[in-house]
């Protein structure tokens, strides 16, 4: 169930994606780190291990790219965002991709998860080139959530009514779709192609699952970018809401996910 902003631009709604740090430590502890087997395939595949991760976040996958070997320097606009990754052991400079000064460093992998939607396709592209050494790796990838029905029809209905005048409307988000992020995939692609410098995109997909409760659930929802901005009041006769649809299910229930991840290699 993503929730970008209409228009597939979202890097113009700068202020949706800096209001994800309104409470970092739940969304650390809420929203989900990335499979294995996609951090096994990005060190594998990328030259060395200078890693950068651009809208690094919390640390989730930088903690993870971490373990597994990686030297990882964390680019993120938002400060509350970054002073939790740094206390998770992880390097993080604020900043606006863009405009970021790397200072001449240079990298052989580039990731971005759950970020580089919001960031312009075709000057983020051209800065990616400048800062990947030759052979290097970029990465975005992003997790596509599908709940039941019930869960998401809950969420929709109550989000119209009390959030009237949101710039989403989550009646008309998809059920995840046959190609998740399809129609953004294909904007980044593009971006990529016009700012030169990379071989043909690889497209990846992972598909799992996983089951939450009630509480768990309930926690994770306020870390969305829909409900990040709304008032205290309505989120929270929204969760509520949620949370009796939830009971209803007897109090848990399985998410489908599907991570995809799109990588070029810089040529």
């Amino acid at each position: 169930m993503p929730t970008l902003p209409s228009g597939q631009e979202p890097h113009r709604h700068r202020q949706a994606a800096e209001s994800f740090g309104v409470d970092a430590e739940r969304y650390d502890r809420t929203r989900p780190a990335y499979p294995p087997e996609l951090i096994e395939h990005l060190t594998a595949t990328a030259p060395g291990r200078e890693t950068l991760d651009v809208g690094v976040g919390t640390g989730i996958e930088a903690r993870q790219l971490q373990a597994a070997g990686c030297h990882v320097l964390g680019v993120e606009p938002d400060p509350r965002m970054a002073e939790f990754a740094r206390r998770g052991g992880i390097d993080v400079e604020v900043a606006k991709f863009e405009t970021w000064d790397p200072a001449g460093r240079r990298f052989d992998l580039l990731v971005s998860g759950q970020a580089w939607h919001w960031v312009d396709p075709v000057a983020g592209a051209a800065k990616a080139a400048e800062v990947l050494r030759p052979g290097g790796l970029w990465a975005a990838f992003w997790h596509v959530p599908e709940p039941p029905e019930e869960v998401t029809d809950a969420l929709a209905d109550a989000y119209q009514r009390f959030v009237p005048d949101a710039p989403i409307d989550l009646k008309s988000v998809p059920k995840q779709p046959a190609d998740p992020y399809g129609p953004l995939i294909a904007k980044v692609a593009d971006g990529l192609r016009e700012a030169g410098g990379f071989g043909e995109l690889e497209r990846i997909r992972h598909d799992w699952e996983r089951i939450h409760t009630r509480d768990e659930w309930l926690d994770q929802l306020p870390t969305f970018g829909s409900l990040t901005w709304v008032e205290p009041v309505a989120q929270h006769k929204i969760l509520a809401e949620v949370g009796e649809a939830i009971d209803r299910m007897g109090g848990r229930f399985t998410t489908r996910y599907a991570t995809v991840a799109i990588t070029a290699v810089r040529d």
